[in-house]
C-alpha cells in the first residue's frame, strides 16, 4: 500500500509517522517550505493527541516530545485587579465538561513539528502544491502539484488544513464559514515579565482577564527539560536549530474581530495592533505584550464548517481542519484522526479488512467523534 498525504502540520505528520511504523509507504506534500506557515506558538495537548503521539511516532520522539512540553494544566484561572495587583478570582477544572478544556501540557508548536518531522526527511516534500487529483479507474489515486509534477497512490489523504485543496474538490459542498473573529497569538520571553509576579500567580495552568469588551489568556510554558538537553539525550537526529534559542515563554491570545483587527497582516503589524486594544487591561498585562516577540505575533481566522452528510467512502479522504475545525483543541482532534485512520489503514495493509471498509469505518468515526454539532457551531 502507498499512500499521499497533502499537508505537513501535525496531524499530516502523526499519520505519516504511524504509517511508516505499520510498514506501509508513505509521501507527504507540503506547499510550505520547511518551517511551515505562522500558526501561533504554542499547543496545549490533551489526552486525545498526547494517545495518538504514543501511538504513532517512534519511542525516541514521543519522549522528546513529552520532555519538552510544560507541566500539567489541570485548571483554568480567571484574574481580576484587587487594589492595583492582580488576583485570581476563580478556578475552574480543566475537565472537558461544559465546553471546558480537558486537562493536558502545553506545547511549543514548532519544536512539536520538528519532532514530528524528524526520520521523515526522505519521504516530505516541501514547497509542493498539491492543486488537483484524479481517481483512477484501477482504483488508485493521482495528484498533480503546482509544478506540473504527479504522483500516484492507492489513498490521498487531505491533511492541508482549513484552505484544504483536497477538500475544495473532493467534497466541493463543504463550505468554511467566515465567523469574522480573530484570534491574535503571541508569546513573551519569561525572563522579561518574571518581575510582574504573574508566572508565579498562573503556574501552569492557563488564565483570563476581561475588561470590557476585551479579554486577554494566557499560559506560561516552563520546559520539563531544557529542549537543548532533551535533544541531546532524548532525539540526538532532531536538527540543532530546532531548539537554538528556545526559551521559556508566556503565550498570549486575544481575541477579536476583523474589524478590529484592521489591516494589520505582517507579525509586527499585528503586534503593534494587539498593544492597541489591550489599553483597558492592569499594567502587568500591558507589560506581557509590550515585552513580546513580534515576529512570533500571528492574527488566525476563526471559521466553522457545518457538519456535512455522510459521504461515500472513496480512496480519497481528510483529517483535521480539512473536515472539521475545533479553534483552540483543534490539534488534539487532527492527530486523534490521524490515530484512528492509521490504525483502519493497517488493518487494510494486513488484509484483515478491505481498503474500502477501512477507510468507511474511519470516515464513521471521525464524524461520530469530531463534528461540531450545528447547534454549537452556530
Amino acid at each position: 500500500m502507498r499512500v499521499i498525504v497533502v499537508g505537513a502540520g501535525v496531524g499530516g505528520l502523526t499519520l505519516a509517522q504511524g504509517l511508516r511504523q505499520a510498514g506501509i509507504e508513505v509521501v507527504v506534500y507540503e506547499r510550505d517550505g520547511e518551517l511551515g506557515r505562522p500558526q501561533g506558538i504554542s499547543l496545549h495537548i490533551d489526552e486525545r493527541g498526547a494517545s495518538a503521539l504514543r501511538a504513532c511516532l517512534p519511542a525516541a520522539q514521543v519522549a522528546m516530545a513529552e520532555a519538552t512540553m510544560g507541566g500539567p494544566r489541570e485548571q483554568t484561572l480567571t484574574l481580576s485587579e484587587v487594589d492595583g495587583s492582580l488576583v485570581v478570582a476563580s478556578r475552574q477544572p480543566a475537565d472537558g465538561l461544559a465546553g471546558r478544556a480537558r486537562p493536558g501540557r502545553q506545547a511549543h508548536r514548532p519544536l512539536l513539528r520538528a519532532v514530528l518531522l524528524t526520520g521523515l526527511e526522505d519521504v516530505v516534500r516541501f514547497d509542493s502544491e498539491v492543486t488537483r487529483f484524479e481517481q483512477r479507474p484501477d482504483g488508485t489515486v493521482r495528484v498533480w502539484c503546482a509544478d506540473g509534477r504527479t504522483d500516484t497512490a492507492d489513498v490521498l489523504v487531505g491533511a492541508d488544513g482549513i484552505g484544504s485543496a483536497i477538500r475544495r474538490q473532493y467534497l466541493p459542498d463543504v463550505r468554511v464559514v467566515d465567523t469574522g473573529r480573530r484570534m491574535l497569538m503571541g508569546a513573551t520571553p519569561l525572563r522579561a515579565v518574571a518581575g510582574t509576579g504573574l508566572p508565579d500567580l498562573i503556574g501552569d495552568s492557563p488564565a483570563s482577564l476581561r475588561a470590557g469588551d476585551t479579554m486577554l489568556v494566557l499560559g506560561v510554558l516552563r520546559f520539563t527539560e531544557s529542549p537543548a538537553t532533551a535533544r541531546k539525550g532524548w532525539l540526538p537526529g532532531l536538527s540543532p536549530n530546532a531548539v537554538a534559542g528556545v526559551e521559556d515563554y508566556v503565550m498570549w491570545a486575544l481575541p477579536t474581530t476583523q474589524d478590529r483587527l484592521g489591516a494589520a497582516k505582517k507579525p509586527a503589524e499585528v503586534w503593534h495592533r494587539a498593544t492597541e486594544l489591550i489599553t483597558d487591561l492592569p499594567p502587568a498585562l500591558c507589560a506581557v505584550l509590550a515585552q513580546a516577540w513580534p515576529e512570533a505575533t500571528v492574527a488566525l481566522r476563526i471559521g466553522t464548517i457545518p457538519p456535512p452528510r455522510a459521504w461515500p467512502a472513496s480512496a480519497v479522504t481528510v483529517l483535521g481542519d480539512a473536515i472539521h475545525l475545533a479553534p483552540g483543541f483543534g490539534a488534539n482532534l487532527a492527530m486523534r484522526d490521524a490515530h484512528h485512520l492509521r490504525d483502519a489503514l493497517a488493518e487494510a495493509h494486513h488484509g484483515r479488512s478491505t481498503l474500502l471498509d477501512a477507510l468507511a469505518g474511519y470516515e464513521n468515526t471521525m464524524r461520530r467523534t469530531s463534528f461540531t454539532p450545528a447547534k454549537a457551531s452556530a
